[in-house]
C-alpha cells in the first residue's frame, strides 16, 4: 500500500516511466539468452530496445512484441536498426504477427494509461513472474 501511495504521488510521465523500468526489465530477462534481434550478436549489455519508438508510440510501450533484446550499438548508435529489427521480428515472431504489430501502430499510436492500468501493469511485469 505504502508503495502504490508512492506510485500515485508521482507525475503522469514519472509514473509510467516507473512502469518502463520494471517492463524493461522484464524483457532483458525474458530475453537474456537470446541474441540482438536486430544483428543477430550476442552481449553483456543489452536494451529492451522498442521496434516502434516508446516516446511516439506511446500505445505500444509495454506491447510484448513491440519490445525485444537489442544491443546497445543497434539500439542507441543505429537507432534502433530498424529494418534489421523488422527481419528479425518476422523471425521470431511471424509475419502476421508483425503485420498485427503495424497495425496495432495506426490504431493504438497514443494512449494515456489510468492509474489502474499502470499499476496492473507494474504488478504484471514485477520480477519473477517471468512467463
Amino acid at each position: 500500500e505504502k508503495k502504490e501511495r508512492r506510485f500515485q504521488l508521482l507525475s503522469y510521465a514519472a509514473r509510467v516511466q516507473e512502469v518502463r523500468k520494471v517492463f524493461q526489465k522484464w524483457i532483458r530477462e525474458r530475453d537474456k539468452d537470446k541474441p540482438c534481434i536486430s544483428c543477430g550478436h550476442f552481449s553483456d549489455n543489452i536494451h529492451a530496445g522498442h521496434f516502434y519508438k516508446a516516446e511516439i508510440y506511446s500505445g505500444l510501450i509495454f506491447v510484448e512484441i513491440n519490445c525485444n533484446s537489442q544491443c546497445v550499438k543497434c539500439n542507441v548508435y543505429l537507432g534502433g536498426n530498424e529494418s534489421q529489427y523488422r527481419i528479425g521480428l518476422v523471425n521470431k515472431y511471424g509475419e502476421d504477427a508483425v503485420k498485427n504489430l503495424e497495425e496495432l501502430s495506426v490504431t493504438s499510436r497514443i494512449k494515456k494509461y489510468s492509474d489502474e492500468e499502470l499499476i496492473q501493469l507494474i504488478n504484471k511485469y514485477k520480477l519473477p513472474n517471468l512467463k
